[in-house]
């Protein structure tokens, strides 16, 4: 029989793609989203995935709601993907942030052990957890210091799973990815928002982009393939955590310098700094340390932050 998947928010950037690979390998999958009768679930759509998935509304944060679905479905594997998902907007709702991701992951795992099935469980979790490492490269085993409300919920989260794991004997895992970008990325990130603005520009003749700190450096991967990640963590003989990553990293003046340069446009022309947003607290530097996946999972990325630039700004371009 083929094996049954629960893709917990099935409607962002890397549930639709997670759903592609794993209808492509011959699951049943099943996608929940907060109010399935309402959501427009836009990125399977444009996948061409929407008449291939059962969908479920699920609150993560409603005991019964998480007891019901797995009652149904009995899914061999659960990805949890849910919560609120912008570090920018955690410092505006930080309860909110907290509640969607750590009391989500709390109630995923007491369900599991309530019902005792033997469920794999994937847990999103993030490099925003290290915070600033002093340029050191981060490793799941190093040391967490959550610089945002949505870093904060994040690295409770993974705790979580962790002691779930050690204490019951669970089949849990949490993927610490580092930036990994599409073309489903909604605009309200930041590579999106320069990517739309720079090929607006680059039509248009003229415009400005407004940006913050550019000093900032990052790992940038293509979310498509990160999502192959969670799934070999889930086929891996024993759990365990995984940073998820390219291992090079770049300044936010790199990638805005490449986006532009692929519509032939100087960024200087164009790009002027804004307090506006500056937050409160931000990394510095993200570096990431990627031997654990290649060993163990022999994964390692195959597009790096120019080939994701490059690709972004040709989807985009499709589009217009």
């Amino acid at each position: 029989m083929n094996k049954k998947a629960l893709i917990i928010g099935i409607s962002g950037q890397d549930g639709s793609y997670l759903a592609d690979l794993l209808l492509g390998k011959g699951y049943e999958v099943i996608g929940t989203s907060r109010d399935a009768s309402l959501s427009s679930f836009a990125n399977l759509i444009r996948l061409g995935l929407r008449n291939k998935v059962q969908v479920e509304s699920v609150s993560l944060n409603d005991f019964r709601s998480v007891i019901q679905v797995f009652k149904k479905y009995c899914p061999d594997e659960v990805y949890n993907l849910a919560g609120q998902s912008s570090v920018s907007l955690s410092f505006e709702q930080p309860v909110e942030t907290f509640e969607s991701i750590s009391i989500a992951v709390l109630n995923l795992l007491e369900a599991i052990r309530f019902m005792d099935f033997p469920i794999r469980l994937y847990n999103a979790s993030s490099s925003e957890c290290f915070g600033n490492t002093n340029g050191q490269s981060a490793s799941d085993k190093t040391s967490f210091f959550p610089r945002s409300p949505y870093a904060v919920a994040k690295s409770a989260a993974f705790w979580q799973v962790a002691n779930y794991r050690e204490a019951y004997g669970m089949f849990a895992c949490s993927g610490l990815l580092f930036n990994h970008e599409s073309p489903l990325r909604p605009s309200r990130f930041v590579t999106q928002k320069i990517v739309k603005a720079a090929c607006k520009i680059a039509a248009n003749g003229r415009g400005r982009l407004k940006l913050g700190n550019l000093s900032v450096q990052r790992d940038w991967g293509w979310a498509p393939e990160y999502v192959k990640a969670m799934w070999m963590m889930l086929q891996h003989e024993e759990p365990d955590d995984f940073v998820i990553a390219t291992g090079q990293t770049n300044s936010l003046q790199s990638f805005v310098e490449e986006v532009f340069s692929n519509l032939d446009l100087d960024w200087r022309e164009h790009v002027e700094y804004s307090s506006d947003f500056k937050r409160p607290t931000d990394i510095d530097i993200s570096i990431a340390n990627t031997e654990k996946a290649e060993k163990k999972l022999q994964w390692k990325a195959s597009y790096y932050m120019r080939d994701v630039a490059r690709m972004l700004v040709e989807a985009e371009k499709a589009r217009k």
